[in-house]
């Protein structure tokens, strides 16, 4: 029995202290981690940029997951697309860089307006006479729209090319919530504010169907036109060949098509890309990868001026409730307010980028939003780039700026709001047997309970409040555009506009990137030496798991498995934490 004790408590006391060890050794290993991701990149000579795109792009680059990384467990691998762009730069700017080899895989459905982006930075590379090649085992869409900047594009020899067109497929719950005893009471304003048809509609109204159709139309052929003069193929032909669904033909048709100029594998696309380099057989390629990159020191002289152009990025739903929440939060209005108000108040401040990729989301949150930028814009220039989306709020958010830059393919306007109120009486009632009775003291007492659907009098005073906001949004944009009301009406109305077309009816001003912004923004504060610095402050790594890193994971994974159907789900869910009165547009479109 003694021995017994002995042994068992021997063995309880070696389990602690090995706790204790591995314990000290992951705290050391993560340490390490963090104190490494800093150091600086110093690039050989005859190095390759190897942009690899194999995963999902975001407005903004996130602190990496430590735990993960310790752990060794996989995940979706995300890029910030403000690490691509000046990875691109730097490259284009490096001595040592040769050129960028673009391994292309499938991405999460990259928005246009990104690829747009990151598509004119190689573009720009090429100007440096400096080579792109690109290979691939299977190209997205999205993806070839990019590759096709490329001097050489390569494919596998089983390897496969999507081009098949656009399309975009919405999503309705009527019936499901007719058979669960669910109907939604929807109060909006603007005819092609379609976000409120999946719950009152079996398919696209005529409205919405025309302003899609448009818009898919102005996108394609952009990718259309930009393909035609890379590869030297009309027009004409790149959509024939969509139309015989390219994704299913044989790799030796898209070299025949002049898609691709080489069918190879892998292993040759390296030995092809050691002779551009000048590096021998028995040598490896020296690469870096976009998380070298943002190591690599730019090659410009440090600015001593003091004064600061500052890019504030506002990316995601506005306060919740949609599906482009982009970081654990997505753009939380108080917080929006506040550090506006900082930099307003930072005298080195001399200039502020407005930064918006958002299709919007609380009526009220945008309000908030769009007062304080009109403070900041009278304290300094105030110039909005707009990414993917800046629509419905989030042109709300961007109106009131001296300056709108938009992409081409940025999907804008829609300029309309909306609320939906479910009533379940019926699912209380009928289905699952439980009823409501009421005591009041006025008429109104029970007002919005989802025992019973709005009445004749309620409906008309949920329809004058959404009416209201609709006529002061539509104010807020004549003021910040210098048009008149009538004017912002009649290209309002919901509509959604892509970024080309926006410009035409003045609701945008320029159409280009980020850079262009700052450039703007320089030029409006009248200064010409400035230092960039980008807000809100980036989480660290720690900070980043303790505040919501697993369920980023979560949702990751979820999107990893489900793909398109990810989006359709995140906006199910969102409903519970929507603000009642929305600005926003009802879809994520993406490249697929």
């Amino acid at each position: 029995m003694k021995d017994f004790l002995k042994y068992t408590l021997a063995t309880v006391v070696g389990i602690f202290l090995a706790g204790i060890v591995f314990t000290i050794l992951g705290i050391i290993s993560l340490v390490g981690m963090v104190a490494t991701s800093d150091t600086e990149t110093k690039v050989k000579e005859n190095s390759i940029f190897e942009l690899q795109l194999d995963g999902t792009i975001e407005e903004r680059s996130q602190a990496e997951d430590p735990f993960s990384k310790l752990l060794g467990a996989a995940s979706t691998t995300t890029y910030g697309l403000d690490d691509i762009l000046s990875s691109i730069k730097k490259a284009k700017n490096n001595d040592n860089i040769k050129g960028i080899y673009i391994e292309a895989g499938v991405t999460g459905g990259s928005s246009f307006a990104t690829c747009e982006a990151i598509r004119r930075a190689l573009v720009d590379f090429k100007e440096s006479g400096k080579f792109i090649v690109a290979y691939s085992d299977n190209y997205g869409q999205d993806t070839y729209y990019l590759a096709s900047v490329a001097d050489k594009i390569f494919i596998n020899p089983q390897g496969s090319l999507a081009w098949h067109g656009l399309s975009s497929q919405p999503i309705f719950y009527k019936e499901l919530l007719d058979k669960i005893g669910v109907k939604m009471q929807v109060f909006k304003v603007g005819t092609y504010k379609s976000a409120v048809e999946p719950y009152i509609a079996t398919s696209m109204s005529d409205a919405n169907r025309e302003q899609v159709t448009v818009f898919l139309e102005d996108l394609w052929g952009k990718m259309l036109n930009d393909i035609s003069v890379s590869r030297n193929i009309t027009v004409d032909s790149l959509s024939t060949y969509a139309d015989r669904f390219m994704d299913l033909q044989p790799a030796q048709t898209y070299l025949n098509y002049g898609l691709v100029d080489s069918i190879v594998y892998k292993s040759d696309v390296r030995e092809y890309l050691k002779q551009l380099t000048n590096r021998k057989d028995d040598e490896n390629i020296r690469s870096y990868l976009v998380s070298d990159m943002v190591n690599v020191k730019r090659n410009v002289p440090k600015d001593k001026s003091g004064n600061i152009i500052a890019v504030y990025y506002a990316a995601g739903d506005i306060d919740g409730g949609g599906v482009i929440s982009v970081g654990p939060a997505g753009i939380q209005s108080p917080k929006v307010v506040k550090d506006l108000r900082k930099l307003r108040e930072d005298k080195t401040v001399k200039a502020v980028v407005l930064r918006v990729n958002s299709p919007g989301g609380s009526a009220f949150g945008s309000e908030q939003i769009w007062n304080e930028v009109v403070a900041l814009k009278a304290e300094k220039p105030v110039i909005v780039s707009m990414g993917d989306y800046a629509a419905s709020g989030g042109y709300y958010i961007s109106c009131a700026a001296d300056t709108i830059v938009a992409e081409e393919t940025t999907l804008t306007g829609s300029i309309g709001i909306f609320g939906v109120f479910p009533d379940a009486s019926e699912l209380m009632n009928k289905k699952l047997g439980i009823n409501f009775d009421v005591v009041k003291t006025n008429k109104m007492s029970d007002f919005g309970t989802m025992s019973r659907p709005f009445n004749a009098d309620e409906q008309q005073i949920l329809q004058q409040y959404i009416n209201n906001g609709y006529s002061l949004f539509v104010k807020r944009c004549a003021d910040g555009r210098g048009m008149t009301t009538e004017a912002i009406e009649a290209i309002a109305e919901g509509r959604v506009w892509t970024g080309i077309r926006a410009k035409e009816l003045g609701l945008v001003d320029e159409i280009g990137g980020l850079d262009k912004a700052i450039e703007l923004a320089a030029h409006s504060a009248d200064i010409e030496g400035y230092s960039v610095v980008s807000y809100p402050k980036k989480e660290g790594m720690l900070s980043s798991f303790l505040e919501g890193e697993k369920d980023k994971m979560v949702k990751s994974k979820l999107q990893e498995y489900i793909g398109e159907y990810f989006n359709g789900l995140q906006y199910i869910k969102g409903l519970k934490e929507m603000d009642p009165i929305q600005a926003r547009i009802p879809f994520d479109l993406n490249i697929h």
